[in-house]
């Protein structure tokens, strides 16, 4: 925790991911090294950008928590022991582990605190106690769980324990993330970081008479995704979980962008000191619920939060994602003498765009594009090659790192 506030803990795939991370207001960020993580395809972090990565987030006060959640074959087992002894001398603050192996290594090897991942299924304050008992600080809960058996758990176990609940994100089919379809499917391994996400497929049948000849398999017209989930959002449900003790919240995504990642934690985190401020009501929620649907999401649920998924928690219609808003450019710097902004371009605007721009605030500025130019000075109607350096005079108190955004017309 932070200060006797919920920690807010935000996913960090890259740099880049976690710079935004850290600017719209995340206390911790989880992130994975090459190896024993969950997101095998991730743009994880090799040693030398883990080392820039934590001496940037505690720089800015931010813990970094490394993701060891495998579930672990002997042969996956090469090296950990120096990746650990190498974790522990760059000053990460906490690993998030599954195995009983893993953490019995690195409680040998490394003064770290260790956290138990959702991946080792926790549903219970016996559970809970034991972990504790083995000397973890903190104990990730499984997803499966309702606001009354979180309030149960904890009730239950040590007040110097720490509890971490997922707030945002996708969810998985499987129990806690222990997926198996992948595996069996694509010899891809969800618990060993490679998930193919066989459960968002469509399907057919064939029959063994008839090779060749395919049936779908339809609850409607639209096809079938009956385990096609949708995204858990639990904005509206914060107060609930602070009053209940929850010591972090989290947000999944390691494999979302830095858009996503800012819109997301920037959400949270205006509606978190919302609460702490006084100031925590049906407008803020709302309000910053609005903002959520600007990044790329599918159809929300709470999940088991108040009660078992029925079929209202899974997407029929497709597997694809809402998009509401395009990404097209970040601020890369800003002189508030000459009211200059230099832009990154991340995808095509044009001249007279009504665009929105947002930093870590309560609130974005609405901004028409009268100005633009290339870094050889001539002027441009439109943006369109990637990550180019776009020139705009823009009168507004525009910060590093602020990005713009702009509606996705039909």
């Amino acid at each position: 925790m932070t200060d006797n506030k919920v920690e807010l803990l935000a996913p960090a795939g890259n740099m880049e991911r976690l710079e935004a991370a850290v600017k719209f207001g995340a206390n911790a960020v989880f992130m994975a090294g090459d190896s024993f993580g969950l997101r095998a395809n991730a743009k994880n972090f090799d040693k030398e950008a883990m080392i820039k990565a934590v001496e940037y987030a505690h720089a800015n006060k931010v813990r970094i928590h490394i993701t060891m959640n495998i579930v672990p074959h002997d042969n996956d087992m090469d090296g950990l022991e120096d990746y650990l002894k190498f974790l522990d001398k760059i000053g990460v603050d906490a690993l998030i582990i599954s195995d009983p192996g893993i953490f019995m290594i690195a409680k040998e090897l490394t003064d770290i605190d260790l956290h138990i991942s959702t991946q080792a299924s926790v549903t219970n304050s016996a559970t809970v106690n034991f972990w504790y008992n083995m000397g973890a600080k903190r104990v990730i809960l499984a997803r499966e769980l309702s606001l009354e058996e979180i309030i149960d758990i904890r009730k239950n176990t040590p007040k110097d324990l720490e509890i971490e609940v997922f707030i945002h994100g996708a969810m998985c089919i499987s129990y806690s993330g222990r997926c198996l379809l992948s595996n069996y499917m694509t010899r891809r391994d969800a618990n060993r970081g490679d998930c193919a996400q066989a459960c968002r497929w469509k399907y057919s049948i064939q029959e063994e008479s008839r090779p060749g000849e395919y049936y779908p398999i339809e609850e409607d017209g639209s096809g079938t995704f009956i385990m096609n989930s949708k995204d858990l959002c639990l904005i509206d449900e914060l107060d609930k979980l602070i009053e209940a003790g929850i010591d972090s919240f989290k947000i999944e995504g390691r494999m979302k962008t830095a858009f996503y990642v800012a819109t997301v934690v920037r959400s949270y985190r205006q509606v978190i000191d919302a609460y702490y401020e006084g100031n925590y009501s049906k407008e803020i929620i709302q309000k910053y619920f609005n903002e959520l649907e600007k990044a790329s999401h599918r159809y929300y649920t709470k999940g088991f939060f108040n009660e078992k998924p029925d079929s209202d928690a899974q997407i029929y219609e497709s597997s694809s994602y809402i998009r509401k808003y395009d990404f097209i450019g970040k601020v890369l710097d800003y002189n508030p003498e000459t009211k200059e902004a230099t832009i990154e371009q991340r995808n095509r605007f044009f001249l007279g765009d009504d665009i929105e721009i947002f930093g870590n605030s309560k609130d974005y500025y609405d901004y028409t594009i009268t100005n633009m130019r290339n870094n050889k000075g001539e002027n441009l109607e439109v943006a369109n090659k990637p990550k180019e350096k776009i020139i705009m005079t823009i009168d507004l108190p525009l910060k590093e790192g602020d990005m713009l955004r702009k509606v996705i017309e039909n």
